[in-house]
């Protein structure tokens, strides 16, 4: 076990995992400064009910003024974070500490340069701008594996005990600390909390797909040899062929499937259309591929 822990750490320091990593610190603190950028912008001066560890650091606060938030978040994430690793093991910590401890401290920096908080007097404004900028810097966290901490690990521990969905555990998890917030609060600052999670969790969704969705082309047609090589060789696309059988004759003959990229998608319509202009096409939004042969980096 000791021995796995160290592998665990030393594996992204080998020579052809290096230039992943310095990608994947690069990414960890960018998504880190700007999560920590939209909470001293817009939620914390404009008092917007947050989510997870945040949301409960800055209600913390309001009890013990004391404290300050970013230290509270801090103390909140390094719990969850002991208690995560006890559960989910090592390897779970060695992906997640940094996030863990590198956001909160990237908070208590934002809050003490002036005039962060006086970039907007509309609380609905705040709302909209943090979630956007929460989003995508949780998303770019995410799109390497990585996380925020916080709350985010309550999820994954009800995934390993009970097989809750993670996303469907971090919603519930989400809208439970908004709504004990709300009995402290006005309901217009709980409707702005609401906003903020759902921009949120779409910007999160959005930039973790970002540049990898692409197009599923179907195609059923008696030139399909001819609509194969137009593909290969004039798209230059990965082509697999398919054996069916028509359904009100029977007859067996082969399909085309194609997964490419949505720019070409036009064109390869336009190349289907003609070879055969009566050929069967479908289109099928894809949200990821995987897979040597298709992306050049696999």
């Amino acid at each position: 076990m000791k021995r796995l822990f160290f592998d665990t750490i030393a594996k992204p320091f080998q020579k052809g995992n290096r230039l992943r990593t310095l990608i994947v610190c690069i990414c960890v603190l960018i998504g880190n400064a700007l999560l920590a950028f939209g909470i001293a912008a817009f939620l914390i001066p404009h008092d917007i009910l947050s989510d997870g560890t945040t949301g409960i650091g800055i209600f913390l606060n309001k009890l013990l003024p004391g404290f300050d938030t970013a230290w509270l978040i801090l103390v909140l994430n390094l719990v969850l974070l002991f208690f995560g690793t006890v559960i989910l093991g090592k390897k779970f910590f060695v992906t997640t500490v940094a996030g863990s401890i590198l956001y909160p401290l990237i908070l208590a920096g934002f809050q003490r340069i002036p005039g962060i908080d006086a970039l907007t007097e509309d609380a609905t404004l705040a709302a909209i701008c943090g979630g956007i900028v929460i989003g995508v810097g949780m998303g770019l966290t995410m799109r390497v594996g990585s996380s925020t901490g916080g709350m985010d690990i309550l999820a994954l521990v009800a995934h390993r005990w009970f097989h809750v969905p993670v996303s469907a555990g971090i919603y519930v998890l989400g809208f439970l600390v908004i709504g004990g917030q709300a009995f402290f609060s006005s309901s217009e600052k709980a409707l702005l909390g609401v906003l903020l999670l759902i921009l949120e969790s779409l910007l999160i969704e959005r930039v973790i797909l970002i540049g990898k969705a692409q197009v599923q082309l179907f195609v059923v047609s008696d030139r399909h040899e001819e609509i194969r090589q137009q593909l290969l060789n004039k798209l230059n696309v990965g082509v697999t062929m398919a054996a069916i059988e028509t359904g009100r004759l029977e007859k067996q003959q082969q399909g085309v499937l194609c997964i490419l990229s949505p720019r070409k998608l036009h064109e390869a319509i336009a190349l289907i259309r003609n070879t055969d202009p009566d050929a069967f096409l479908t289109v099928t939004k894809i949200r990821e591929v995987h897979g040597r042969g298709y992306r050049e980096d696999e």
